[in-house]
Protein backbone atom coordinates (compact mmCIF):
# COMPACT_ATOMS: atom_id res chain seq x y z
CA UNK A 1 0.00 0.00 0.00
CA UNK A 2 1.38 3.55 -0.89
CA UNK A 3 1.63 6.33 1.49
CA UNK A 4 1.87 9.92 1.01
CA UNK A 5 3.54 12.24 3.28
CA UNK A 6 1.85 14.85 5.39
CA UNK A 7 2.25 17.56 2.89
CA UNK A 8 1.32 15.59 -0.18
CA UNK A 9 -1.98 14.22 1.66
CA UNK A 10 -2.76 17.92 2.79
CA UNK A 11 -2.04 18.94 -0.85
CA UNK A 12 -4.43 16.47 -2.61
CA UNK A 13 -6.71 17.25 0.25
CA UNK A 14 -7.19 20.93 -0.75
CA UNK A 15 -7.48 20.16 -4.49
CA UNK A 16 -10.04 18.14 -4.27
CA UNK A 17 -11.89 19.78 -1.88
CA UNK A 18 -11.63 23.42 -4.13
CA UNK A 19 -12.64 21.02 -7.18
CA UNK A 20 -15.90 20.11 -5.28
CA UNK A 21 -16.65 23.32 -4.27
CA UNK A 22 -16.00 25.21 -7.25
CA UNK A 23 -19.75 25.87 -8.51
CA UNK A 24 -20.12 23.80 -12.44
CA UNK A 25 -20.65 26.05 -15.25
CA UNK A 26 -23.47 24.90 -16.67
CA UNK A 27 -24.14 25.48 -20.42
CA UNK A 28 -27.37 27.33 -21.22
CA UNK A 29 -29.57 25.49 -24.04
CA UNK A 30 -30.85 27.67 -26.76
CA UNK A 31 -32.63 27.09 -29.97
CA UNK A 32 -35.06 28.07 -32.35
CA UNK A 33 -38.44 26.18 -33.69
CA UNK A 34 -41.13 26.70 -35.89
CA UNK A 35 -44.93 25.38 -35.77
CA UNK A 36 -48.24 25.72 -37.64
CA UNK A 37 -51.61 26.10 -34.90
CA UNK A 38 -55.12 25.68 -36.09
CA UNK A 39 -57.80 26.58 -33.72
CA UNK A 40 -61.37 27.80 -32.75
CA UNK A 41 -62.39 31.01 -31.15
CA UNK A 42 -65.56 31.90 -29.59
CA UNK A 43 -65.60 35.47 -28.81
CA UNK A 44 -68.14 37.90 -27.61
CA UNK A 45 -67.61 41.31 -29.18
CA UNK A 46 -69.19 44.97 -28.19
CA UNK A 47 -69.03 48.48 -28.59
CA UNK A 48 -67.96 50.08 -25.54
CA UNK A 49 -66.57 54.06 -25.51
CA UNK A 50 -65.78 53.86 -29.27
CA UNK A 51 -63.98 50.69 -29.32
CA UNK A 52 -64.70 47.52 -29.70
CA UNK A 53 -64.30 45.17 -27.02
CA UNK A 54 -63.37 41.44 -28.10
CA UNK A 55 -62.81 38.69 -25.46
CA UNK A 56 -62.99 35.06 -25.21
CA UNK A 57 -61.71 31.56 -25.47
CA UNK A 58 -59.14 30.13 -28.36
CA UNK A 59 -58.92 26.03 -28.59
CA UNK A 60 -56.91 24.24 -30.93
CA UNK A 61 -53.64 22.07 -31.74
CA UNK A 62 -50.01 23.12 -32.75
CA UNK A 63 -47.86 21.09 -34.29
CA UNK A 64 -43.67 21.47 -34.23
CA UNK A 65 -42.76 21.84 -38.30
CA UNK A 66 -39.21 22.79 -37.45
CA UNK A 67 -36.08 22.74 -35.20
CA UNK A 68 -32.97 23.01 -34.16
CA UNK A 69 -33.77 20.28 -31.36
CA UNK A 70 -34.98 19.06 -27.90
CA UNK A 71 -37.23 20.03 -26.24
CA UNK A 72 -38.95 21.47 -29.64
CA UNK A 73 -39.32 17.98 -31.64
CA UNK A 74 -40.06 18.14 -35.67
CA UNK A 75 -43.78 16.58 -35.52
CA UNK A 76 -44.40 17.25 -32.04
CA UNK A 77 -47.80 18.04 -31.49
CA UNK A 78 -50.07 19.57 -28.53
CA UNK A 79 -53.05 21.17 -27.56
CA UNK A 80 -53.62 24.68 -27.22
CA UNK A 81 -55.71 26.56 -25.15
CA UNK A 82 -55.80 30.91 -24.64
CA UNK A 83 -58.07 33.61 -23.24
CA UNK A 84 -57.68 36.35 -25.51
CA UNK A 85 -58.80 40.28 -24.50
CA UNK A 86 -58.55 42.91 -26.98
CA UNK A 87 -59.68 46.39 -27.93
CA UNK A 88 -60.12 47.56 -31.61
CA UNK A 89 -60.27 51.42 -32.01
CA UNK A 90 -59.48 53.86 -34.83
CA UNK A 91 -56.19 53.25 -33.85
CA UNK A 92 -55.91 49.77 -35.06
CA UNK A 93 -56.11 46.68 -33.10
CA UNK A 94 -54.30 46.19 -29.35
CA UNK A 95 -54.87 42.05 -28.54
CA UNK A 96 -53.58 40.20 -25.70
CA UNK A 97 -53.72 36.24 -25.30
CA UNK A 98 -51.77 34.55 -22.21
CA UNK A 99 -51.71 30.85 -23.16
CA UNK A 100 -51.18 27.31 -22.30
CA UNK A 101 -49.82 24.42 -24.99
CA UNK A 102 -49.52 21.05 -23.25
CA UNK A 103 -47.79 18.31 -25.14
CA UNK A 104 -48.46 14.05 -25.10
CA UNK A 105 -46.35 14.07 -21.66
CA UNK A 106 -48.60 16.65 -20.31
CA UNK A 107 -45.77 19.26 -20.44
CA UNK A 108 -47.08 22.54 -20.11
CA UNK A 109 -45.41 25.81 -22.05
CA UNK A 110 -46.60 29.14 -21.29
CA UNK A 111 -46.45 31.39 -23.83
CA UNK A 112 -48.42 35.31 -24.20
CA UNK A 113 -49.40 36.51 -27.39
CA UNK A 114 -49.90 40.55 -28.43
CA UNK A 115 -51.03 41.36 -31.38
CA UNK A 116 -51.35 45.67 -32.27
CA UNK A 117 -51.90 45.21 -36.19
CA UNK A 118 -54.12 43.42 -38.25
CA UNK A 119 -58.04 42.02 -37.22
CA UNK A 120 -59.95 39.17 -35.57
CA UNK A 121 -62.42 39.10 -38.12
CA UNK A 122 -63.15 36.43 -40.47
CA UNK A 123 -60.53 36.74 -43.70
CA UNK A 124 -58.36 39.15 -41.39
CA UNK A 125 -55.47 38.51 -39.63
CA UNK A 126 -52.50 40.08 -38.91
CA UNK A 127 -48.79 39.50 -37.36
CA UNK A 128 -47.87 39.54 -33.67
CA UNK A 129 -45.15 38.45 -31.10
CA UNK A 130 -45.13 36.10 -28.27
CA UNK A 131 -42.94 35.97 -25.14
CA UNK A 132 -42.50 32.32 -23.60
CA UNK A 133 -42.71 32.84 -20.20
CA UNK A 134 -42.04 29.17 -18.62
CA UNK A 135 -43.34 26.01 -18.42
CA UNK A 136 -43.74 22.68 -16.65
CA UNK A 137 -41.61 19.63 -17.13
CA UNK A 138 -39.13 19.88 -19.85
CA UNK A 139 -40.46 23.38 -20.39
CA UNK A 140 -39.52 24.87 -16.82
CA UNK A 141 -37.33 27.79 -16.48
CA UNK A 142 -37.56 28.20 -20.37
CA UNK A 143 -37.77 32.02 -21.94
CA UNK A 144 -37.69 33.49 -25.68
CA UNK A 145 -39.64 35.03 -28.20
CA UNK A 146 -41.58 34.53 -31.24
CA UNK A 147 -43.17 36.07 -34.15
CA UNK A 148 -46.24 34.71 -35.77
CA UNK A 149 -48.89 35.49 -38.64
CA UNK A 150 -52.62 34.79 -37.80
CA UNK A 151 -55.35 34.23 -40.54
CA UNK A 152 -58.67 34.76 -39.31
CA UNK A 153 -61.08 32.04 -41.51
CA UNK A 154 -64.60 31.51 -42.09
CA UNK A 155 -66.61 29.66 -39.07
CA UNK A 156 -64.76 31.37 -36.31
CA UNK A 157 -61.81 29.01 -37.31
CA UNK A 158 -57.91 30.90 -37.52
CA UNK A 159 -54.79 29.70 -38.33
CA UNK A 160 -51.44 30.86 -37.17
CA UNK A 161 -47.45 29.96 -38.37
CA UNK A 162 -44.96 30.69 -35.80
CA UNK A 163 -41.42 31.14 -35.76
CA UNK A 164 -39.49 31.21 -31.85
CA UNK A 165 -35.62 31.52 -30.78
CA UNK A 166 -35.67 30.35 -26.91
CA UNK A 167 -33.08 29.74 -24.32
CA UNK A 168 -33.36 27.37 -21.31
CA UNK A 169 -30.47 28.36 -18.17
Amino acid sequence: MMRFSDGVTRVLGAVLGICFLMPTASAEESGNYQSVASFTYDYVKFNFAGQTVISGPLHGSETITGSTGSPFEVGQSSTLTCAVYGKKSAAGMDLEAPCVSVDSDGDELYVIARRRVGDTESGGGGDGQQEIAGGTGKYAGITGSCTYTAEYLPGNRAVSVTSCDWSKP
